[in-house]
């Protein structure tokens, strides 16, 4: 069984276990978190929702608030003498898929 589920302006397949990185949500660690399913798929049977599925939600467990590898940010421009170097690590919430309820 599988669901897509939608958080963060992202579409993320999902299945009970999975362990996912979403954009970051203000949540404390071990806090319980329920997203709306836009589609549930369990063998040959598939729901999908306009555009979400009724009665269908994902629960899921935050494990941790972490953040991702730095990106290093480099202007420059010739002959001007201009340089400017920035670095940034984007948050992100580390989410356990606990349950699918379809």
């Amino acid at each position: 069984m599988y669901a897509i589920i939608a958080t963060g302006g992202k579409q993320y397949r999902v299945s009970q276990g999975d362990v996912i990185y979403i954009e970051k949500v203000n949540q404390d660690v071990d806090s319980v978190i329920s997203f709306d399913a836009l589609m549930v798929a369990d063998g040959d049977s598939v729901k999908v929702g306009s555009p979400v599925v009724e009665g269908a939600k994902v629960e899921g467990k935050v494990v941790a608030q972490v953040k991702g590898e730095k990106i290093r940010i480099y202007k420059y421009k010739s002959k001007k003498n201009y340089h400017r170097r920035a670095g940034h690590r984007q948050p992100y919430t580390k989410v356990e898929i606990t349950a699918i309820n379809a």
